[in-house]
């Protein structure tokens, strides 16, 4: 662990070369929600579904293996925001308490009155800040509004043109100001409130099946999986959900691109780092459940990762593991923000400046978790040699895949390959005592705590 904190604490001091530095610059966020890098264009994918995404990464770097620190939408932003793991800054579900008597929403400044927003770093060293968000799970009630001037969330699901809509605003009563924002929209995400008789640019016209695409069927097959374990599709249910969701990725894509124009019609994009990202993935049926939270499968945790440098050449595809824990101090090496030494002591993620310029070529083992719903609570590391390890708390199951010759995660070979089962049971078992701090012998909570208000009655 010392040693682990020692390599990061190095990096964190790393001083980028000249053309990774951009000090008189802004910085943009852009949140895509719910985004499975598997099916973005430019990553591989067989659809066209991303050309804005693709465009960003023509002229920046586009992370191939970038992993998220959890599986769903509440815990894995902030993480991101505060560059800690869940288990840390502890907003790991939407209720801190829930119970007939008494039903508490997490919040940031209760449960870890000393963690650090980014938002609160740039606007202590002077930046404009602001986040324009699609509600839900990053509503401001969590303490993501921690740091931010301005913050919007007053559409639930919201999409990109909502934000777009108060971000142009700002930005327009903001001329001159150097400034952080957190771009957000739930576009390709689940319970997004699709127009009336939506079709998915790429549904199979020949689908007979039941399913119309709706939120409310997504929503009802994700508590069928929760609740067996498994929802039963045909292969073309399936192709029709796959298209849906592919439909909805290349709609918000397009949105996302208007918002790039109206930003280079401000002369903005030669003056901004852009961060594009996910805070998770979807599953689509390759475990055979529907939605995010429940499992830490790459089709969850292995998210797009984007950044643009102004006045410097791109389109790198950088293919070492990664975190998206790095982001922020990633971004505060670029623009020479001395976060402090709280912030410091905090983060848990290393600037990836290194990586981009070539001077470092290694990647890092990445450690991920969800308490979803207290349905589960799960811890896992995924190595830079393509080994996974997942450990379910709450009943000592246990998982190991080879992502090298497995990584759709079919085979769990915990039992064939012990050695490497115990070596990376040791490793998370030292994580989960040493950085996280929890007890391994504790017996984790299973009372159940909502998401959406139907659930826990």
């Amino acid at each position: 662990f010392l040693t682990i904190t020692l390599i990061i604490s190095v990096l964190n001091f790393y001083q980028p070369p000249k053309q990774f530095q951009c000090p008189d610059c802004s910085v943009l966020f852009i949140g895509f929600d719910a985004l499975q890098s598997v099916h973005v264009s430019h990553l591989g994918y067989f659809r066209d579904t991303t050309p804005t995404l693709d465009r960003l990464a023509r002229g920046g770097f586009s992370f191939s293996q970038a992993i998220s620190p959890s599986s769903w939408t509440v815990p894995s932003f902030m993480s991101v925001l505060t560059s800690t793991y869940p288990s840390i800054h502890k907003v790991v579900n939407k209720y801190a308490v829930f119970t007939k008597s008494q039903k508490k929403l997490s919040n940031l400044k209760e449960l870890s009155p000393d963690i650090i927003t980014v938002a609160e770093v740039f606007k202590l060293a002077g930046y404009f800040t602001a986040g324009f968000t699609g509600d839900a799970g990053v509503n401001h009630v969590f303490g993501y509004n921690q740091g931010f001037d301005v913050y919007t969330d007053e559409v639930k699901f919201g999409s990109m043109s909502t934000s777009e809509k108060h971000a142009l605003d700002w930005l327009d009563q903001n001329q001159g100001n150097k400034f952080f924002m957190f771009f957000h929209g739930y576009d390709a995400h689940g319970q997004f409130d699709l127009p009336e008789n939506y079709r998915s640019r790429y549904e199979p016209g020949d689908y007979r099946g039941p399913y119309k695409g709706t939120k409310e069927e997504q929503e009802a097959l994700r508590e069928e999986g929760l609740k067996m374990g498994f929802v039963n599709l045909t292969d073309a249910d399936v192709e029709f959900w796959r298209a849906w969701y592919d439909g909805k990725i290349k709609d918000a894509d397009d949105r996302l691109a208007g918002f790039l124009t109206e930003l280079e019609k401000r002369n903005l994009l030669e003056k901004t780092v852009i961060v594009l990202f996910s805070d998770h993935g979807t599953e689509f049926y390759e475990h055979q459940r529907l939605d995010h939270g429940f499992s830490l499968y790459d089709e969850l945790i292995r998210v797009p990762l984007i950044i643009v440098i102004p006045g410097t050449k791109g389109g790198k595809i950088i293919s070492q593991q990664v975190s998206t824990l790095d982001i922020v101090p990633t971004i505060l090496d670029m623009v020479g923000v001395n976060p402090g030494e709280a912030f410091r002591s905090q983060t848990r993620g290393a600037s990836l400046v290194s990586l981009m310029s070539g001077t470092r070529n290694l990647g890092e083992d990445v450690f991920v978790e969800t308490d979803y719903r207290n349905y589960t609570h799960k811890r896992a590391v995924r190595t830079i040699d393509g080994w996974k390890y997942i450990l379910s708390l709450e009943n000592g199951g246990e998982e190991l895949y080879n992502l090298t010759d497995d990584p759709q995660e079919k085979y769990n070979l915990v039992n064939q390959e012990t050695t490497k089962a115990e070596q990376l049971r040791q490793q998370l078992a030292r994580h989960i005592k040493e950085d996280l701090q929890e007890n391994l012998d504790k017996k984790p909570r299973a009372d159940c705590l909502p998401v959406y208000e139907n659930q826990c009655q």
